[in-house]
C-alpha cells in the first residue's frame, strides 16, 4: 500500500506513520509512506520518503491513501484576523494542492481521508452530537467546513473521501496534554471557568488505530473497490462515496473531572480555578476552545465495530504513565 501524507512530521501524522508501518511490516504487508513537505530536508524516519509541493505538481505518482493533515495549530497563538486567515490557507492550500494533483491524475486513489475537527460543529453545549448532527455558526465551524467542502471535492474525480473530526489528543508528547503537564506538576493546575463544559477527547494510539480501521475498512468494502479496467474511469457513481468520522473517545467527560483525573495521575493537587473573564481576558476568542463545550460522540466508528483501547480518560492516562 502506497500512503501520501500531507502534515506527515506532525503530532499525528509521525505516529501514524510509525504505527501502520510497525503493523503491516509485522504482518508482511508492503506499505510505503511518502510526506508531502515544503522543506524536502525536514527530519523524517530513513525509511519513508520526501516529496515537495513543487514535486507533487508534476508527479504521476499512483498512491492507495492520501491522506491530509496539513494544518496550522489552531491553539497555538492568539485569533487575530491574520491568525485566522492562516489558519485557513494552512488547510485550504495543501488540499487545493491535492484536489489538483487527484484531478490530473490517470488512477484515483482509493481513498482520501482529510482532516477537520470537532470544531465543526460549534458550541453547543451539553447536547450529545454525533456525525448526523448539525451545527451552531462560529469561527471554529467556518474553518472547518471550508475545510471539508473543499477535500469533498475529490468525489467528483471518484475518489471517496472521509472526513475525520478529530476531538482533543490525549498523548504527553504532543497536543494539549503536554502543555498542560507543566503547570500540574508544579501544582498550580486547575479547573477552566465553572467546570462544566464538556471535553471530547482520545488518546492518540486510538486515534491511528481508528484511522488504519477506516482505511482497512473503506478499501475492502465493495464501494471502494477499483476494477484494474476501470481504474481510469471518471465520476464513477460506486466510487463517489463521502463519510464523516468523528474521531472521540466513547465517554467525554467535564473539564473538572478532566482536571481532577489529571491531578491524581500526577499525583498534585488542583485547588486553583481560573474564571471565564479571566480567560477571555488573557486569550481573547480562542478561549471558547477552552470554555465552551461539546459532547461529541464516535457514532460511526462503533456502528462500524471499531474498538477503542482507551474507554476512559483514566485508562488513558494510566496506560501512557511511562512517558510521563
Amino acid at each position: 500500500m502506497n500512503i501520501l501524507i500531507s502534515g506527515g512530521s506532525g503530532f499525528l501524522g509521525s505516529a501514524f506513520s510509525k504505527e501502520i508501518m510497525a503493523r503491516y511490516r509485522l504482518q508482511k504487508k508492503p506499505v510505503h509512506i511518502t510526506w508531502l513537505t515544503r522543506d524536502s530536508h525536514q527530519a523524517h524516519l530513513s525509511d519513508i520518503t520526501m516529496m515537495t509541493y513543487d514535486e507533487l505538481a508534476n508527479s504521476d505518482a499512483y498512491f492507495d491513501v492520501i491522506l491530509n493533515l496539513a494544518g496550522a495549530g489552531i491553539a497555538d497563538a492568539r485569533w487575530s484576523d491574520a491568525r485566522k486567515e492562516q489558519l485557513l490557507n494552512s488547510r485550504l492550500k495543501p488540499t487545493q494542492a491535492l484536489l489538483a494533483f487527484i484531478a490530473r491524475g490517470n488512477t484515483e486513489p482509493k481513498l482520501l481521508i482529510s482532516g477537520s475537527a470537532i470544531g465543526w460543529y460549534g458550541n453547543q453545549g451539553d447536547k450529545s452530537l454525533t456525525e448526523d448532527s448539525g451545527f451552531q455558526e462560529d469561527f471554529a465551524h467556518k474553518l472547518c467546513d471550508k475545510w471539508e467542502k473543499l477535500a469533498l471535492q475529490a468525489t467528483e474525480f471518484g475518489v471517496p473521501v472521509a472526513i475525520v473530526r478529530t476531538g482533543v489528543v490525549i498523548h504527553p508528547k504532543g497536543g494539549m496534554l503536554s502543555k498542560l503537564l507543566t503547570p500540574f506538576r508544579m501544582g498550580v493546575g486547575g479547573q477552566l471557568g465553572n467546570g462544566k463544559q464538556i471535553m471530547s477527547w482520545i488518546s492518540r494510539d486510538d486515534w491511528v488505530a481508528a484511522v488504519i480501521f477506516i482505511i482497512e475498512q473503506q478499501l475492502n468494502d465493495n464501494a471502494y473497490q477499483v476494477d484494474e479496467d476501470t481504474r481510469t474511469a471518471r465520476h464513477t457513481p460506486s466510487n463517489k462515496v463521502a463519510k464523516v468520522y468523528n474521531l472521540t473517545a466513547p465517554n467525554p467527560v467535564t473539564n473538572h473531572t478532566f482536571t481532577k483525573t489529571l491531578g491524581a495521575w500526577l499525583h498534585r493537587p488542583t485547588f486553583f480555578t481560573l474564571p471565564a473573564f479571566f480567560l477571555k481576558l488573557i486569550f481573547g476568542e480562542i478561549s471558547t476552545l477552552l470554555i465552551d463545550g461539546q459532547k461529541v460522540l464516535p457514532q460511526a466508528l462503533l456502528d462500524a465495530g471499531f474498538e477503542f483501547k482507551h474507554q476512559t480518560l483514566k485508562q488513558a492516562l494510566e496506560q501512557q504513565t511511562a512517558e510521563k
